[in-house]
């Protein structure tokens, strides 16, 4: 529960929020939460005599010693839950103590994972990499136990040693799955000398190495998009290497278990079925879309004729980048026409108006205690309802900073889960975006993009503070993948109704509503090259089909890219590249 000392406090800091943001020019009719994001936190570096805490409130992580510390607690813990469920008849009581062995080491890799990537100082991060190291290693030795003990008490009728290798290949699957996810996210660091000196200016600059952390999709030089696609999506030996043996283990998991191929374990009791029925699907879809996709492409490509006589064909870099300017040209939606009406403060404050209305929801910016955030430009948000009072924190990491991963997610720290003593153990979260700074003039403009996208990862915060499961391990976004997208779907089409958007979007120095014509073209742009876009997701999913289809595959994984992506996809493999698909 929010303490009334607490909400007192919150209205101070509001006011000096709005002190600071009059004294800018900026309008001063947002919330308390708008404003709070609508300036930089101040104050935070002046702390010297208040309590250290540690990141997240875990009092052991206040240095980075402290992760072996919380390592080993937790380590300790699942040792003696190991012995109580292994001495547990099988029953409500196992599930109960496998949950509370699943919350003890989730709270310590979980926050792991995140730091180890998200953390500005090297000192955390190799903390909270070894103790994903270590934990991971001691862990495989409990899982292994687990495994084994719950194919015992499920009734699974495989003899001994195929049991065994059945939980060896489900910790091996954990790891390579791991690594591999990993691997698509690092920055890809070349020497200057390999890339045009006049285009080095559009990426990181490290000494004599250019750092290529994304494919610049939104680029309007042909050049910079060419260089990052074929840098970026550059063959690693390593991360082939994982993807070949991950896709083998799963193979050999799937016959061990009774099925021909992964997919059709992995769509046993879905909608779909089994892989037959899927790639019909895809394969009728793709009939249809066909004629309207070359019709994309076709416009598309005249644009870029238009733009760029002298390298007019269309290459896999070109469509998100030639199918914005279209829908700029076409409906006059030019991000800088929207951007001052889609202040972080405002979409900010539409959310809250929205969780309001719709779920008895409120948003409140509470100031993190010494050693709590890793970086001064997170804010903390409480999530309290109406009724059921405070029902867990969302950390919103924002900002753009140097090392920090380029991609928008969200991170469970913690899980909510009904506790032996009756009372709910709050979850907490990450949303983690990478937005431009406020400047001394300006606060943190949108583009209709960047709002959307914080609509959709605002859902799977949502969704993890509503889910109060009796089981952390079944806990908000911790469900079906399929169904754990449909929170931030469904906030995506909140996003782009005028009846929510004008509850919201205002002028940053006027207070001018957005204009309900300026909606409408946005929506209708949407539809603009849309058999294009859904093409690619096709492409996507055969190629998953494929993958995990029969074994041992007909040719490499790249040769079956390449095979895959011109027949579903239609734009010409680029040598030498693997797909953004990985």
């Amino acid at each position: 529960m929010l303490s009334a000392r607490g909400l007192g406090g919150l209205g101070a800091r509001a006011a000096a929020l709005v002190s600071g943001l009059r004294a800018r020019g900026v309008s001063t009719s947002w919330s308390p939460v708008g404003a709070a994001f609508n300036v930089k936190p101040q104050g935070r570096r002046l702390d010297l005599f208040g309590e250290r805490r540690g990141l997240f409130g875990v009092p052991e992580l206040s240095a980075p010693e402290g992760f072996r510390t919380a390592q080993e607690k937790a380590l300790k813990k699942a040792d003696l839950l190991v012995e109580r469920v292994c001495s547990t008849p099988p029953g409500p009581q196992t599930v109960l103590i496998f949950d509370e062995l699943s919350d003890s080491l989730c709270r310590v890799a979980d926050l792991a994972d995140f730091v180890k990537i998200a953390h500005p100082e090297p000192a955390f991060r190799e903390a909270a990499e070894e103790a994903c190291r270590s934990i991971g290693t001691v862990v495989e030795k409990r899982v292994a136990e687990l495994f084994m003990f719950d194919f015992e008490i499920s009734g699974i009728h495989l003899d001994k040693e195929k049991r065994k290798t059945a939980v060896a290949l489900n910790v091996k699957i954990l790891d390579l799955s791991s690594t591999f996810l990993m691997g698509t996210n690092f920055p890809i660091k070349i020497e200057k000398h390999l890339l045009p000196e006049h285009i080095h200016h559009n990426f990181v600059l490290a000494g004599d190495h250019v750092i290529i952390d994304g494919l610049h999709a939104e680029a309007s030089d042909d050049l910079v998009r060419e260089a990052a696609y074929k840098t970026f999506l550059y063959p690693s030996a390593g991360q082939l290497k994982c993807l070949e043996e991950l896709l083998s283990n799963r193979n050999l998991l799937a016959k061990l278990v009774g099925y021909s191929t992964y997919s059709h374990r992995a769509l046993q009791g879905t909608i779909a079925k089994n892989p037959e029925t899927v790639m019909q699907f895809l394969e009728k879809l793709s009939d249809k879309l066909a004629e309207r996709t070359m019709k994309d492409f076709e416009m598309i490509r005249g644009m870029k004729m238009k733009l760029n006589p002298q390298n007019s064909e269309l290459m896999p870099w070109d469509p998100p980048y030639y199918s914005g300017v279209i829908r700029a040209e076409r409906y006059n939606i030019e991000p800088s026409l929207y951007c001052p009406f889609f202040s972080l403060g405002s979409c900010m404050e539409g959310l809250n108006i929205l969780f309001n209305k719709l779920l008895g929801i409120m948003l409140y910016a509470e100031q993190p205690a010494k050693g709590e955030v890793w970086c001064e430009d997170v804010r903390k948000l409480a999530v309290v309802h109406e009724s059921e009072g405070l029902l867990g924190y969302i950390y919103c990491d924002f900002f753009q900073r140097a090392d920090k991963p380029h991609q928008d997610c969200h991170f469970t720290i913690r899980g909510g889960r009904l506790k032996e003593d009756g009372n709910y153990q709050l979850p907490v979260v990450v949303l983690m975006l990478n937005l431009p700074h406020s400047s001394r003039n300006l606060p943190t403009l949108l583009t209709p993009g960047m709002m959307e996208n914080l609509f959709h990862e605002m859902g799977h915060a949502m969704h993890s503070m509503l889910g109060r499961t009796r089981y952390q391990h079944v806990t908000g976004t911790r469900c079906p993948t399929d169904f754990a997208e449909v929170p931030s779907i469904l906030m995506e089409y909140f996003a782009n109704d005028y009846r929510v958007v004008n509850q919201f979007a205002r002028h940053y120095q006027t207070g001018q509503s957005l204009p309900r014509n300026m909606v409408s073209r946005l929506c209708e742009s949407k539809k603009v090259c849309a058999a294009a876009d859904m093409q690619l997701q096709v492409f996507y999913a055969a190629l998953d089909q494929i993958y995990h289809g029969r074994h041992p595959l007909r040719s490499s994984t790249t040769d079956i890219l390449k095979e895959t992506q011109e027949k579903f996809y239609g734009l010409p493999y680029v040598p030498n590249t693997v797909s953004l698909a990985f």
